[in-house]
C-alpha cells in the first residue's frame, strides 16, 4: 500500500454516468462530477484522498479491484446493476485484502424484488443506501473509521 495519507477507491458501476438526468426520481439530480466532489472534499475534510473511478464495463472494476490491495487502503462501491448478479465482482472484493463498503443512491429494498438481493453484500463490511449521495459519505467516514 501507499505511505503517507490512506487512499480510498471509490468504484461506480454501470449507468452511473448518467447520474442528473436518468430517473431523477430515484437517483436525485445530482450529476456524477458534483459526487466526486462532495467526495473529495469529505475526503480532505478525514485526511484521507479518494480515487473516483466509473466504469459500465466489469472487467474494468474487476481490474481496478484486482490492483486495490498495492494501491488503496478500502474501497468504496455501487455496483449498480451489477450488484444482484455479478459473482465475477463478489469474488474480486472477497479475494483482496481490503476493507470495501457498498453503497447505493436510492434504497433498494424499497423497490422491485430482483433489486432485494445483493449477491455483493455479504463479502463487505457493510451497505449503506437509500441516503443518495451521503450514502456514499457515509461509507467514507466509516472506511475511515475503520481502517488503521
Amino acid at each position: 500500500m501507499v505511505s503517507g495519507k490512506k487512499v480510498i477507491l471509490v468504484l461506480h458501476g454501470p449507468n452511473l454516468n448518467l447520474l442528473g438526468s436518468r430517473e431523477v426520481e430515484i437517483y436525485g439530480s445530482i450529476k456524477l462530477e458534483d459526487l466526486n466532489n462532495l467526495l473529495y472534499k469529505e475526503a480532505e475534510k478525514l485526511s484521507v484522498k479518494v480515487d473516483c473511478f466509473q466504469s459500465n464495463c466489469e472487467g474494468e472494476l474487476l481490474d481496478r479491484i484486482h490492483r486495490a490491495p498495492a494501491v488503496y487502503h478500502g474501497i468504496i462501491i455501487n455496483p449498480g446493476a451489477y450488484t444482484h448478479y455479478s459473482i465475477a465482482l463478489r469474488d474480486a472484493l472477497a479475494g483482496v485484502d481490503v476493507p470495501a463498503v457498498e453503497v447505493h443512491l436510492s434504497n433498494i429494498y424499497a423497490r422491485e424484488e430482483f433489486r432485494h438481493r445483493s449477491v455483493i453484500a455479504p463479502v463487505v463490511r457493510g451497505q449503506i443506501c437509500g441516503f443518495g449521495p451521503q450514502s456514499y459519505l457515509l461509507a467514507l467516514r466509516a472506511l475511515c473509521d475503520g481502517i488503521s
